[in-house]
């Protein structure tokens, strides 16, 4: 199939397109074409990881997982996805899901995997697997295979930009994230990309999200890291409250750093790198919600005044999946109305005699009515700006909760509508 024509750039991408990343020691990279869907474009990635590396993933609850998913999450269960004395390896491809794809979707998995794993020299349980595309369609797992050799010959410490590249879909950009940390003297780095764009409303992990460290991490203590700070990030994010059946995300620490292991959360360090993680992987969600399919809003909601966290979050996702929200902001109306619904509609808690309303800065409802101080030119002013802010307080109790959001355009229609064609 023709390679298609990619769309224009979000006009809410970072400035200064894809960062320069850090290289990650025990880290490299490939990227190749494939032509699992499309032909002349990047398609396929190959990480390989050095021995001794901790390994911790989240992924999708989705009761449809994809076949990558389903084989991930048994090898991180298994030893193979502790600390090792073998390298690990991952492949991604994008075009082509491997979702539903019964019996058919497992050979290519094991093919893939096998092949993965005889090109870098470990076992085919230390590779790990994520597709990315359409779904109910046989995935051509030689086309994959096909470009193992080249993939290997290929692998380079500074190419993360082309991984990320190969994993794009529906994407306008490639996301990527760093920090550089220093713990107890030892300088540290930490590098991630990632791919969403559409089909966005993570549950329990997210699209595709690759993170390395040369920390030396334990496996649980990463993984217990990995869970609480996906839980503020990647599941508070929503593009049009569909969540994939691939979601996938995948972080390994390889040890490197000149450093003792941090095997103790109570450890000093774990809290400092735990935090440098947070930002990275909250940049990254940003990132998605920044390229959500037609966005031109990106749009931050706060819960206040919840009788629980998980109450905020759920009327903020209520509020953030809300068409009728999604489409006002996108026309620049400050239709607060609709938020009203929203709230409304959670099922969750609020006091409508004390419930609040801002746009930004400005007072829109108070009280259960519209402020006095209130003028709809106000609102439909700061409507204007490509970045909004809607905060809303339950009047119930002291929990909150913040998720963030893109505007619904007919753009979104054209993207989805055009997506096999």
């Amino acid at each position: 199939m023709a390679a298609k024509t990619p769309s224009p750039v979000s006009p809410l991408a970072p400035a200064g397109g894809f960062p320069d990343l850090p290289r990650i020691d025990g880290v490299r990279y490939a990227a190749a074409e494939a032509g699992v869907r499309y032909a002349g474009r990047l398609d396929v990635m190959l990480v390989e990881i050095a021995a001794g590396s901790s390994m911790a993933g989240v992924f999708t609850r989705s009761s449809t997982r994809a076949a990558p998913v389903l084989w991930c999450q048994e090898k991180l269960a298994a030893p193979a996805g502790s600390a090792s004395n073998e390298g690990f390896g991952i492949v991604v491809n994008s075009g082509n899901a491997n979702a539903f794809t019964g019996a058919k979707g497992r050979r290519g998995v094991v093919a893939t995997a096998d092949s993965a794993a005889k090109a870098l020299g470990i076992p085919a349980d230390h590779v790990f697997l994520a597709s990315t595309g359409v779904i109910g369609e046989p995935l051509p797992a030689e086309r994959i295979t096909a470009k193992m050799t080249f993939l290997r010959d290929g692998l380079d410490d500074g190419a993360a930009a082309l991984a990320a590249r190969a994993i794009m879909t529906t994407d306008t950009f490639p996301k990527g994230a760093a920090a550089r940390i220093d713990l107890d003297g030892v300088p540290v780095s930490i590098a991630g990309f990632a791919k969403g764009s559409g089909m966005i409303a993570p549950d329990m992990a997210t699209m595709l999200v690759f993170l390395f460290t040369d920390a030396a991490i334990a496996p649980d203590i990463l993984q217990g890291m990995v869970d609480r700070i996906n839980a503020a990030t990647f599941n508070c994010i929503t593009v049009d409250g569909d969540t994939s059946t691939s979601d996938t995300l995948l972080m390994a620490a390889t040890g490197k750093a000149a450093m003792r292991p941090v095997t103790d959360p109570g450890d000093r360090r774990a809290r400092v790198f735990q935090k440098a993680l947070h930002d990275v992987m909250l940049d990254l969600a940003h990132q998605v919600v920044r390229d959500g399919e037609g966005a031109t809003k990106f749009v931050e909601i706060r819960v206040t005044g919840a009788s629980s966290k998980s109450a905020a979050r759920k009327v903020g996702l209520a509020i953030a999946n809300s068409p009728l929200v999604k489409t006002a902001i996108a026309g620049e109306d400050p239709n607060w109305g609709r938020i009203v619904m929203a709230v409304g509609k959670s099922g969750q808690r609020a006091d409508r005699d004390r419930l609040s309303i801002r746009f930004g800065d400005i007072l829109v409802a108070e009280n259960g009515w519209v402020s006095p101080g209130y003028a709809e030119a106000a609102g439909a002013a700061y409507m204007k700006n490509d970045e909004l802010a809607i905060s809303v307080d339950l009047g119930v109790g002291r929990a909150s909760a913040t998720v963030w959001t893109c505007d619904l355009t007919h753009r979104y229609i054209e993207i989805n509508a055009d997506y096999r064609s």
